[in-house]
């Protein structure tokens, strides 16, 4: 065996494989992959051949036989779900700094996922953020992820007095805190999503960062991208940069925190008409198993605990009746501490979060014959 096989072989039992031992891929290839953010095997092997092709300027055959080769060497097939508990077990849960959030998510925010915020104006969003900022950098026993933040600014709402703040109550140094701490302002959609793939190349340079935040996701594309006319390539956009978030999550186990705007839905009768910019594309890439936070209003709702197919009074307004009805979710909050009982031609009780509405005039159709 020559010693360029044994180097080779080398390399491949240790796992240490360069984007130069793709096939087609060789160095002046690899220089302009890594200048756009591409300089690792995990990021290759999760490509889609086009991109591929397009950015380091390939074939489509040579781009596909690339990935392939990437995800044959990083051993990207099926597993037993054994392997797959292992790879689970590195995830860190990062403290949000409030214990009764923390067991809502499960232990916190974790890493591999992106966790959405969305609320209205001045409910929380972006002072959840600053905490995560702070506790990431805590020690893994304390509830952080000993590691650094990128903080992606889209609406100029990055405070520094606010980390010391924070920083100080927790007893970190705050001038080290904040430069553990990287702040990138975007401007535009597209300078948003470049921010994203500029991560890669601080965690190449050796910057520990466990966690992402985009503060806000959808300020830019809401902006640019107005009326329904151009909802196609809004959406297709956001896919592509949520797709580009979840890589770099799981590829360097990172947690990817994001706050969203919300918009108010006029048909909605009964709860809250408030509903998250993005649609399903954002909401179904957003780490929701097993809660669902409405940071509207400060009600919080546990999905584990929702019961399905109850049968429940109801008012149908189109035939002004009432009848029975399958509930859709029951939605139970244990920090109720407070019933009130309210009597109408029946007797209701409700706490002081839930909304009602009253109809003011109230007319009869009848037929004529």
């Amino acid at each position: 065996m020559t010693k360029e096989k044994e180097t080779k072989e080398k390399e491949k039992t240790s796992g240490e494989f360069k984007l130069t031992d793709l096939p087609g891929i060789g160095a002046t290839t690899a220089s302009k992959l890594e200048s756009n953010g591409y300089g690792d095997l995990m990021s290759i092997a999760v490509m889609i051949p086009s991109d591929l092709a397009t950015i380091a300027d390939l074939s489509d055959a040579v781009a596909r036989k690339a990935i392939g080769a990437a995800r044959k060497m990083l051993n990207l097939e099926f597993e037993d779900a054994t392997q797959y508990l292992k790879k689970r077990q590195e995830v860190i849960k990062i403290t949000t700094g409030s214990k009764n959030l923390n067991e809502l998510l499960g232990g916190g925010v974790e890493t591999r996922a992106i966790t959405e915020a969305a609320g209205a104006f001045g409910c929380g969003k972006t002072q959840l953020a600053h905490t995560l900022a702070v506790t990431t950098q805590l020690p893994l026993e304390k509830g952080g992820a000993n590691g650094k933040v990128a903080w992606i600014d889209t609406e100029s709402t990055f405070r520094p007095e606010r980390i010391k703040q924070i920083a100080e109550a927790k007893g970190l140094d705050f001038e080290k805190s904040l430069k553990n701490i990287f702040v990138a302002r975007a401007f535009n959609a597209d300078h948003q999503m470049l921010l994203i793939e500029k991560i890669n190349e601080l965690i190449k340079n050796g910057e520990k960062i466990k966690l992402v935040i985009v503060d806000s996701l959808m300020a830019h594309f809401r902006a640019e991208y107005a009326g329904r006319g151009m909802l196609a390539d809004r959406q297709q956009k956001i896919n592509k940069h949520i797709h580009n978030m979840m890589r770099i999550a799981e590829a360097n186990n990172v947690a990817i925190y994001i706050t969203n705007q919300v918009m108010a839905n006029p048909a909605v009768l009964f709860g809250d008409p408030t509903t998250p910019i993005g649609g399903h594309i954002v909401g179904h890439a957003c780490l929701t198993p097993d809660t669902l936070i409405q940071l509207s209003d400060g009600l919080i709702r546990p999905i584990s605990e929702i019961k399905k197919d109850n049968l429940l009074l109801s008012n149908n307004l189109n035939k002004l009746l009432s009848q029975n009805s399958k509930c859709d979710a029951t939605f139970i909050n244990p920090a109720i501490n407070e019933i009130y009982e309210i009597t109408t031609t029946n007797k209701i009780k409700a706490s002081p979060l839930h909304k009602f509405f009253t109809l003011e005039t109230f007319i009869k159709i009848s037929k004529v014959f």
